[in-house]
């Protein structure tokens, strides 16, 4: 099982969305693709942003979301 939950993911990174915006994340499947992509990139060489202790890349993208050190953006506001 993972833990943080799902839920408790989306607790906190929707946490961070200003007053009057609708939610950053709306579903899990938000979640798993920005971990996944974040997974990716500690694979490419990335330096964690969390204590890694030799955890696989997967385990420390969701420490780093959790602990709020990446933020889920939306395609429009890559731009």
């Amino acid at each position: 099982m993972i833990h943080p939950s799902y839920s408790d993911l989306m607790k906190v990174v929707n946490s961070e969305a200003e007053q009057g915006e609708g939610k950053a994340v709306n579903s899990r499947y938000s979640i798993v693709m920005a971990t996944s992509k974040r997974a990716r990139q500690l694979i490419n060489g990335e330096d964690a942003m969390v204590e890694d202790g030799a955890r696989k890349p997967l385990s420390v993208a969701i420490d780093e979301l959790n602990e709020g050190k990446i933020k889920i953006i939306g395609d429009e506001e890559e731009e």
